[in-house]
């Protein structure tokens, strides 16, 4: 069974993104589990999902966008992984790919498809409780001219985390606040056998209709 969806803590001295535009690479895909939201005073339990992105570029100052230790700094989003119509994910996924899904398509989409895929992400700063964060607001295809120069090469691994059979060298790498997010489902919670290595990564079912896609679309 693949990774679908279907309509239906840092230190005080990290440093984040800078605000802009950057040319990043979606290399990370991490299963929360089923989540407690609340909106308007309302509580639901929704199924939550992270994408990771490595960022590959220059700051203001044409320096590298890089960590202290020398690699790609990187960006997340959490989303409702649901692809109803208002959906953030489905807005994301359809402007990156820069095409609505079909309803055959929105029944069964394997999220995997876009590992390893090339964006143009644009990083903005919101305060939220007196604290400032930097978040992706917009996710977009990389122009034709990026392309047609070259991409550069990926740093990051590739990588799935999936309840269903996770990867516990992979879910130690977390931060402490995606590790306690996780560990807060009912999926997390149920598994009492112990877990098992994923034998490979969730792949893409032959017969998805993603098939069928025009050669230009990213995923």
């Amino acid at each position: 069974m693949g990774f679908t969806t279907k309509s239906s803590g840092s230190s005080c001295s990290f440093v984040p993104v800078p605000v802009g535009m950057h040319l990043a690479r979606c290399y990370r895909i991490i299963d929360l589990g089923t989540q407690e939201k609340e909106w308007q005073g309302n509580k639901k339990k929704i199924p939550q999902v992270m994408l990771q992105f490595e960022i590959h570029g220059e700051d203001d100052a044409g320096q590298p966008i890089l960590t202290s230790a020398g690699k790609p700094m990187s960006m997340s989003k959490t989303y409702s992984n649901i692809l109803s119509e208002k959906s953030n994910l489905r807005l994301d996924l359809c402007s990156w790919r820069g095409k609505d899904f079909t309803r055959a398509e929105e029944l069964c989409f394997e999220l995997s498809n876009v590992i390893g895929v090339w964006a143009m992400i644009t990083a903005a700063t919101s305060t939220k409780d007196g604290k400032e964060y930097t978040n992706i607001v917009s996710i977009n295809p990389v122009p034709s001219i990026i392309k047609q120069a070259g991409l550069p090469e990926g740093i990051n691994k590739t990588q799935i985390f999936w309840i269903q059979e996770p990867d516990m060298e992979m879910y130690e790498s977390f931060s402490e606040f995606t590790r306690k997010k996780i560990a807060l489902s009912p999926e997390w919670q149920a598994k009492s056998a112990p877990v098992k290595q994923p034998t490979s990564a969730p792949v893409i079912n032959p017969s998805s209709p993603f098939d069928e896609f025009e050669d230009n679309l990213p995923f």
